[in-house]
């Protein structure tokens, strides 16, 4: 999730089917053995997580978040795998270490990467803690994600559209290139979402104008909120996913 703000993990939570979903078909891209050690960069509250600890019976899982409440919601739901998970706070957009100066043999990352601004600087990082020859495997929010909610914001408020990166494929493969990743694979798929009424207003609450929010009167919120919603043709959020592919380098 976001390395530069704290999140209301609980009420993400409830929220993040969508993620949870696309989290579980990025993961079958992943071929695991079970004994592997994977980073989970942008752990969330640890849905996707779970699912990668299951497929790991003789491997750990570290999971990374640049969220404090995350971690807490991913070390409860998480409780269970005992020794075999690690939790790590850090920022995916300035150099971090594993625990133990370890290297993953493989890295996970589901809905994080479009909240690191830097993402030259974000391959990098990862490249440092990767062994050579290991997969990273990733989807995030790529160009033209949320066309329609920032068209209104750009005609709401000040007009400010945030700060989330929306890459393309081409731009990305270069900069994995660029960070030493081979054999790579990159492109866009759309994922219309739809919510249920009543639940379009929390989701955007949580997820998408969060950082929106924080810049405003804490008695704007809500009608800011509710604005965006309302200007919606319908309750669905034109989501865009980037895949990513990749293999380190020698």
């Amino acid at each position: 999730m976001s390395t530069t703000r704290d999140w209301d993990a609980a009420t993400y939570d409830r929220v993040a089917a969508p993620q949870t979903r696309w989290g579980a078909t990025v993961l079958e891209r992943l071929p695991l053995a079970g004994d592997e050690t994977v980073l989970d960069a942008g752990c969330g509250t640890g849905r996707v997580t779970e699912q990668v600890l299951e497929r790991l019976p003789r491997g750990r899982v570290i999971a990374l978040d640049g969220s404090p409440s995350m971690i807490a919601e991913a070390r409860r739901r998480l409780g269970r795998f005992e020794d075999r998970v690690e939790f790590v706070v850090a920022d995916l957009a300035r150099p971090f270490d594993l625990p133990r100066g370890t290297l993953a043999d493989a890295i996970l990352s589901t809905a994080t990467f479009h909240w690191v601004t830097d993402h030259d600087a974000l391959f990098r990082n990862l490249a440092a803690v990767i062994r050579p020859g290991g997969r990273l495997v990733a989807q995030c929010g790529g160009a033209g994600n949320i066309a329609s909610v920032r068209d209104i914001l750009a005609r709401v408020g000040d007009g400010w559209l945030g700060t989330n990166r929306y890459e393309t494929p081409e731009a990305t493969e270069a900069r994995l290139r660029a960070a030493g990743f081979i054999d790579i694979q990159t492109w866009l798929q759309p994922e219309p979402t739809r919510f249920e009424p009543g639940e379009l207003e929390t989701f955007l609450r949580t997820v998408v104008l969060g950082a929106h929010l924080e810049r405003l009167p804490e008695a704007e919120r809500d009608d800011f909120v509710h604005e965006v919603a309302s200007r919606l043709p319908e309750p669905v959020i034109d989501y865009v996913r980037l895949n990513i592919l990749a293999t380190r380098g020698d």
